[in-house]
């Protein structure tokens, strides 16, 4: 079983928890991140002459959102650059590519994808969710030692909140989920 920290104390990358954004690679954390995983279905009400209550009509899944907390601490050098590297990673998800010159003045954000075990269980014996990130808060704290080069405090958090995509042609249903 590998070790949380290696022979100097130093937080080891947890390689088994993952997100891939495309442009900046793939990105390792060092604390697990706390995931929150939640998706609800729309029923509708239909009444029938005589009933006492309506028969309920299932009308629709909404999107499966992923919360995710994640945890940054800051060691060394390297720590720092890593740490700078992961919150723009985070935050260029949410900002439009540029665009094709001459065709489109932008494209779409990034489709990435997270792995982090049965947390994010895609179906079909997969992990690799495909996710577009709708919103990421990172708010400084002032309790902690910071870089005095440019003011990053040493631990934070990053919250993300994901909204899970599938192609058509791959739209889980229950039997999916199940195995």
């Amino acid at each position: 079983m590998p070790s949380a920290t290696d022979a100097t104390g130093k937080l080891q990358p947890i390689t088994q928890c993952t997100v891939n954004v495309p442009g900046a690679g793939t990105l390792t954390p060092r604390i697990l991140p706390e995931i929150s995983d939640s998706k609800s279905a729309t029923y509708n009400d239909e009444p029938i002459i005589g009933r006492s209550f309506p028969v309920k009509t299932f009308s629709h899944s909404d999107n499966r959102t992923i919360s995710m907390k994640w945890h940054i601490v800051i060691v060394d050098q390297a720590t720092l650059t890593e740490a700078i590297t992961q919150l723009k990673a985070f935050q260029s998800c949410v900002y439009p590519a540029n665009g094709t010159v001459g065709q489109t003045p932008y494209e779409p954000p990034s489709i990435c994808t997270i792995n982090c075990g049965i947390m994010t269980y895609a179906g079909s014996g997969s992990n690799n969710l495909c996710v577009v990130l709708k919103s990421y808060s990172v708010s400084y704290p002032t309790d902690v030692a910071y870089d005095p080069t440019n003011f990053l405090p040493y631990k934070f958090d990053i919250d993300l909140v994901w909204d899970v995509v599938y192609a058509t042609s791959g739209l889980p249903g229950n039997s999916m989920i199940i195995q």
